[in-house]
């Protein structure tokens, strides 16, 4: 799993920076989650909501990585934690984002500024694109041109009006996937587990595009598995992230008050 494979590489090639790494603070919105690391990084994910708000008194839990047990918590038992729920999924990979953070502004990888990947790729051509997640800006601007356009998502009403006739039902990706010139896909599937699947289902010669505030993790593995850019942030204000967490902002707000769009380029 990517994941999976992408904590290995952490742990083979940046176990300096890991080893001794604490959890320091928290904040789980309703959109976004933020956490702060030991070592002053930041990292932001959109916040993947649990299903069922009854907790019955058998998953009451008050071990490590609930609520008031979480700050100080070592990151790497974090990634080895067998717990499986939504919110510890958010959190893993916010922490992940924020360790890539660093590793990132070390100057490995191809990184362009102020720059969306939407505006990378060529849309002047006819082409097959398909959008996992409704990105609703993404998606205003493709409708108009001379592409063909998939939306896969599981909730229809998540797309604007105006749009709904590209919907796609989510779960028919091996319909649509490999007929794509052009992919583009919500870093939400790290946090969901979902992307394995949707990236096995891309064809050769297929651009592949992983954006959105939860793709900012280090990108050796999607690399390696069919991604070609990543489009996500850089914090620039941390001492607004938690504020603006709190009061429900959402990525827009993130870029107008405390963050850059960078992409990062696969070479």
């Amino acid at each position: 799993m990517i994941l999976d494979s992408t904590l290995d590489y952490l742990e083979n090639n940046h176990k300096n920076i890991i080893d001794n790494l604490r959890i320091e603070e928290v904040r789980f919105g309703t959109r976004m989650t933020a956490v702060k690391l030991s070592d002053n990084s930041y990292g932001v994910v959109s916040t993947l909501m649990d299903l069922h708000h009854q907790c019955i008194k058998k998953q009451r839990d008050f071990e490590d990585f609930t609520p008031l047990k979480i700050s100080g918590q070592y990151v790497s038992d974090l990634f080895k934690t067998t717990k499986e729920s939504n919110l510890i999924n958010t959190l893993r990979i916010a922490v992940l984002n924020a360790i890539s953070t660093t590793i990132i502004s070390q100057g490995k990888y191809k990184i362009i500024e102020d720059a969306d990947p939407i505006d990378l790729i060529d849309l002047n051509s006819r082409k097959t694109i398909t959008i996992v997640g409704a990105f609703n800006s993404y998606i205003k601007k493709i409708a108009p041109t001379d592409n063909q356009l998939h939306v896969l998502e599981l909730d229809e009403c998540a797309i604007a009006d105006d749009f709904r006739k590209h919907y796609v039902p989510a779960q028919d990706y091996k319909l649509v996937i490999p007929k794509s010139d052009i992919v583009i896909i919500t870093g939400l599937t790290l946090v969901n587990n979902t992307i394995d699947d949707l990236l096995a289902a891309v064809l050769p010669n297929t651009q592949v595009i992983l954006t959105g505030p939860s793709s900012n993790i280090i990108p050796d593995i999607l690399f390696q598995n069919k991604v070609n850019i990543i489009g996500t942030t850089r914090i620039l204000n941390p001492d607004l992230l938690f504020q603006l967490v709190s009061e429900m902002g959402t990525v827009y707000h993130m870029f107008k008050y405390c963050a850059q769009k960078i992409s990062i380029v696969n070479e």
